[in-house]
């Protein structure tokens, strides 16, 4: 909260900012939460490919649309600073073996060269922009490591002036720098180009929830068993829209990366930031990651004429906790070996249920019924498989290989393994993706990774892999027997997210857990063994080795912190992190303001959001004879929603590809295209495994088209309703848009025709990015869902009151027509949360409104 008044006063100029905005933030520590809005201007923003591309894209689309409707093309810049790291495109093709790293980023290199040479051009055409190249680390570690500040020091007024490091990202897990004391949080790809172009985020301020850390870690536990308790307790809570903060004696007892591995999953706890103090700690990560002297004394003498530096005490009295909205407190000492899943993040199940765990919900993962008897033959191997059974343990995500003591820890118990006799079963498909190239230095330094290596945990790239759907191909035979058989195969990773369809197509059931628990896991070879009662398997000696034989203790993993991880590592691998590998260096492209769009490019294409300005066509008001295009459940996440992964080859996208002479082994992802309108559109509502209830029984992207009674593929329904000229609008459950901050998610719902969607609740993000897309977020009222009204999608759906004067948070009038005549009128929720944003519905986006905004200002 300090930081955000700081933020305002700094700022304050009787427009955005005005005093009352500042007084609001001393009333709120009577009522500890505040209704009033504020502008909130970030330091600086945060960029991953898959989502900065698609932004670099708009900002190109909006120079031409300037460019055509008379203004100054150049205008279109950024004025906040952007870092762009490039991590999402990497795929695990090749594992398990020493050449995996090279030949993955060789086809890394060959899919994405289109993609790379628009962000060469993107690099010289726009100021205040910077791009981290493929092969160094993911975004969120290489600003964990190298790029936050902490404290951000400038020329104003002649003046020098310090004031918070402050970010916003393209990524939802922008939060891991929290745990730095950064405030940061994940946004839309739309909302954060605002911010690129001078815009404040409008913004409620926040109730603060309090999270109380007392205890110690018992011997055995990791950070990231911390992190699945502190997500599956604050989603019991409920902190969607809060920020969460900690703070307590327990804060002693948590290295920086601990705390960090907390902090990166506050999406998944449904809070909007999770930060931590700056502190001792602080100041020991930034000495370790080699930060400059004169910058960590700037830190220090900040926080503490501030009086945001936490001093180390044993005092347990409440009178001196901070001011908060509500405490919650955990003890670490309770804390159990824990993994999360099979299908969301916060449903943690602790080691020793897995297996049991898993046994009751396979019922609810597959319709085969064969239980967990190993009796389905792979064709052409010496092993049968069974549900359960583990086919992907991949150490990936930044949550955990930022960590050192997790990735050490799993260095260990290889290295323990290995000298025990275990061996991988040969069904698991391994894999190692650092965050940052300093995990492969320690890992060397101490003689770990060829343990790892004997076990089938190579190094396979720099990047996000499997964690956001880039886990490659099982062997064929392997997906073979999986897919003919509905098979439960699982994959085990030290990753944030495990939804469905997002690992992997042929992973119905995923469960997230410590780096060294996936290695665990990965001998084990299934989850039907409880690791806790039961051996892992048979030593070389002959004898059975149980988990307890193998894993290292807290003692020995921190010892081999200390000695191995030195800031010499971070300052060699940070030295040039803007030059790249010579791959990068060679890639030409022409300078110029504007882009020189390629019709015929199947991943940069010209996106059609300006053409409805530039024709001057209204595309606001009241929404008359509306068909349902889909009618979905509860938690339908973004990866549903607009899916990352691999494309299917039965897929419009895929037909829309093959068609402009894409092969199929050259379809690469959804992710890697979103700077393709046309592949994008088409991929909307295409996961595998969303439900849609207007198409029974079914799974993927299909719905029922009502004229005809067909059920085809949602694309083609909504582009035979445009023919018509009929609007079309969603209906869901509860946390609609929850996950990552996928702006696409939005875009693709804009361009199927959506006009609405009418949902029970909504993810945070995902409401934004629907309303800085110019589509309506509005919420069932009184009661009312899709199940008491007793909807099937057959009805048609008339919206009224949103013609003219619309207002914040307004009641509009929804009416329903059945298909026997009947009709029913409900309120709903416009959840148009502030003025800011009715403008920008006003406009037709918010990307539309910064345009009209310049205009206006050129022409004054």
């Amino acid at each position: 909260m300090k930081i955000l008044l700081e933020n305002l006063l700094r700022h304050e100029d009787g427009r955005t900012v005005v005093l009352d905005d500042i007084k609001a933030i001393a009333e709120w520590l009577n009522e500890r939460c505040s209704s009033r809005e504020i502008a909130y201007r970030p330091a600086r923003v945060l960029m991953q490919d898959f989502t900065g591309v698609p932004a670099v894209v708009d900002l190109a689309a909006m120079r031409d649309a300037m460019k055509t409707l008379g203004g100054n093309p150049e205008q279109i810049n950024p004025l906040t600073p952007v870092d762009l790291v490039i991590d999402h495109s990497v795929q695990v093709d090749r594992a398990g073996n020493a050449d995996a790293f090279k030949e993955n980023v060789a086809l890394e290199i060959k899919r994405n060269i289109e993609r790379y040479q628009f962000l060469r051009w993107g690099q010289q055409a726009f100021n205040n922009f910077s791009v981290v190249p493929p092969g160094t680390g993911i975004c969120h570690q290489v600003n964990l490591e190298y790029l936050a500040k902490v404290v951000w020091a400038a020329e104003e007024n002649g003046k020098k002036v310090a004031y918070p490091d402050t970010l916003v990202g393209t990524d939802s897990h922008t939060t891991m720098v929290n745990g730095l004391a950064v405030l940061g949080w994940g946004v839309g790809g739309i909302e954060a180009e605002a911010v690129m172009l001078g815009q404040p985020i409008s913004m409620l301020i926040p109730e603060v929830i309090g999270v109380k850390l007392i205890g110690k870690l018992p011997e055995g536990t990791t950070a990231t068993d911390v992190v699945l308790t502190v997500t599956n307790m604050l989603r019991k809570r409920g902190v969607v829209n809060k920020f969460v903060e900690y703070f307590g004696d327990g804060l002693s007892c948590l290295a920086l990366a601990d705390r960090a591995t907390i902090a990166n999953m506050a999406p998944e706890y449904g809070a909007t930031c999770g930060i931590f103090p700056i502190d001792a700690e602080t100041i020991k990560y930034l000495r370790l990651t080699g930060r400059d002297n004169e910058q960590i004394a700037l830190v220090e003498a900040y926080a503490k004429a501030q009086g945001m530096w936490r001093q180390d005490t044993a005092s347990s009295d409440a009178a001196n906790d901070p001011v908060f909205t509500d405490i919650l407190t955990l003890d670490l000492s309770t804390i159990e070996p824990s993994l999360a899943g099979p299908k969301r993040p916060q449903d943690r199940v602790a080691l020793s249920n897995v297996a049991s765990s898993f046994a009751n919900d396979l019922s609810t993962i597959t319709k085969n019924h064969n239980g967990i008897d190993r009796n389905i033959a792979v064709k052409g191997k010496d092993y049968a498989l069974a549900n359960g059974d583990v086919v992907i343990a991949a150490i990936t995500s930044c949550t955990n290989t930022s960590n050192p003591s997790v990735m050490l820890g799993a260095g260990l118990i290889a290295r323990n393994a290995v000298k025990k006799g275990l061996t991988v079963k040969p069904w698991v498909k391994t894999s190692l993706a650092p965050g940052s190239k300093v995990v492969t230095e320690y890992y060397k330094e101490s003689g770990l990774q060829s343990y790892l290596d004997q076990l089938g945990f190579n190094l396979v790239g720099y990047g996000c892999t499997t964690c956001i759907g880039n886990s490659g191909p099982l062997d064929s035979a392997i997906e073979e027997a999986i897919s003919a058989n509905d098979m439960a195969a699982v994959a085990v990773l030290s990753g944030n997210r495990n939804f469905e369809g997002r690992v992997h197509p042929l992973t119905k059931a995923n469960y997230l857990a410590s780096p060294i628990l996936v290695v665990a896991y990965a001998l084990a070879g299934s989850v039907n063994i409880d690791l806790a009662t039961e051996p892992l398997g048979q030593g070389s000696d002959g004898n059975p080795v149980y988990l307890r034989d193998i894993w290292p203790s807290n003692q020995e993993i921190s010892d081999v912190v200390a000695k191995f991880v030195t800031p010499d590592q971070f300052r060699k691998k940070y030295a040039d992190v803007f030059a790249g590998d010579e791959e990068w260096q060679r890639i030409t492209t022409t300078k110029s303001v504007t882009y020189d769009w390629d019709k015929n490019s199947t991943y940069i294409n010209n996106p059609p959001y300006f053409d409805a300005m530039i024709n001057n066509i209204s595309i606001t008001g009241d929404i008359n004879g509306a068909n349902i295009l889909g009618l979905f459940g509860d938690s339908i996440t973004t990866d549903h929603i607009s899916p990352a992964g691999n494309i299917a080859k039965n897929s419009p996208a895929a037909k829309y590809l093959v068609e402009h002479g894409v092969q199929p082994a050259d379809f690469n992802s959804y992710g890697s295209r979103r700077g393709n309108h046309e592949v994008m559109m088409r991929g909307t509502f295409a996961n595998i495994r969303i439900r849609n209830e207007m198409a029974p029984g079914t799974e993927g992207g299909v719905t029922t088209y009502l004229p005809t009674g067909e059920i085809m593929p949602i694309f083609d329904a909504a582009m035979q309703y445009r023919t018509a000229n009929t609007p079309l609008v969603i209906i869901a459950g509860k946390e609609y848009g929850t996950g990552s901050s996928r702006d696409w998610a939005a875009k693709g719902t804009l361009l199927l025709g959506i006009k609405a969607v009418i949902a029970e609740s909504f993810e945070r993000i995902h409401r934004s990015n629907l309303v800085g897309m110019g589509i309506i977020p509005l919420v069932f009222s009184n009661g009312t869902d899709r199940k008491t009204l007793q909807l099937d999608g057959s009805e048609i759906i008339d919206i009224h009151g949103l013609s003219d004067n619309i207002m914040p948070l307004m009641e509009v009038s929804c009416s329903i027509t059945r298909k026997d005549g009947s009709c029913q009128t409900i309120p709903l929720l416009c959840r148009i949360d502030t003025a800011e944003e009715v403008e920008y519905l006003a406009s037709g986006g918010i990307l539309q409104n910064v345009i009209r905004g310049l205009l206006q200002r050129q022409a004054a």
